[in-house]
């Protein structure tokens, strides 16, 4: 009923409201629409924007290597490249491995949709109204929560592959093996895909977040009516 007396009375308001409370008025007649499935269906479309969108920008060619997401060598191997350095043949071996590395994440990036689409699918509605009503970051904050263990072990044998096809755990291997033959040292052999793979996770989670922090505070990444009708509800 509420619905149609709306309906009624919204020429009226158009003669006298200004835009801010017709805006107002027309978001309240749609919320009246919403059913459950549209508001977790809404939630659902969000994240896999910002999924693909993260995906899409990551996997580019320098998506990694050229951005605030570049991965660094883990605290360990930083030791093992200092002493390299010094040694004929390897003064290049840090830059090498660190671009051999990040391409080896941008690769493995473009399998990341379907992990993260398959995790965005089992929200249920309770998951959904929480993230809908919560934090900016509530919807990433979720899958960080409680997907990120069920996802690292999904994408780990992506990164090895992708480590693997640029050679990069082989050419690390060899420095490795370089610097343990030297005098003095204590033996090292940092794990460089379960480095890469946190890392590169890391990045994805994040350009996420700025994604549904967009959605949610900026109407025009509302890109859809759906997205519009949903994400009124917790403006």
């Amino acid at each position: 009923m509420k619905k149609y007396i709306l309906l009624i009375l919204l020429p009226l308001f158009t003669l006298s409201c200004d835009p801010a409370d017709l805006q107002r008025v027309l978001d309240g007649a749609s919320q009246l629409a919403l059913s459950d499935a549209d508001v977790a269906n809404g939630l659902k479309e969000a994240l896999n924007k910002g999924v693909g969108e993260a995906v899409t920008r990551l996997s580019q060619d320098g998506g990694y290597l050229q951005s605030a997401y570049k991965i660094a060598l883990p605290a360990e191997a930083q030791t093992v490249m200092d002493k390299l350095k010094i040694i004929p043949g390897f003064e290049n071996v840090e830059e090498e491995v660190i671009r051999r590395i990040n391409r080896s994440a941008e690769d493995a990036a473009t399998k990341a949709s379907p992990i993260f689409v398959s995790a965005i699918r089992s929200l249920s509605f309770n998951d959904v109204m929480g993230i809908l009503m919560g934090d900016n970051n509530a919807a990433t904050q979720y899958l960080t929560n409680t997907t990120s263990n069920a996802l690292y072990s999904e994408f780990k044998p992506s990164v090895v592959g992708s480590l693997n096809k640029f050679g990069a755990l082989d050419y690390y291997g060899d420095a490795v093996a370089k610097y343990n033959s030297l005098p003095f040292v204590k033996p090292l052999n940092p794990d460089l895909a379960d480095h890469v793979t946190g890392k590169a996770l890391d990045g994805l989670y994040s350009l996420i977040a700025k994604k549904e922090m967009g959605i949610r505070t900026d109407l025009n990444q509302r890109t859809s009516d759906l997205l519009r009708r949903v994400f009124a509800k917790q403006d």
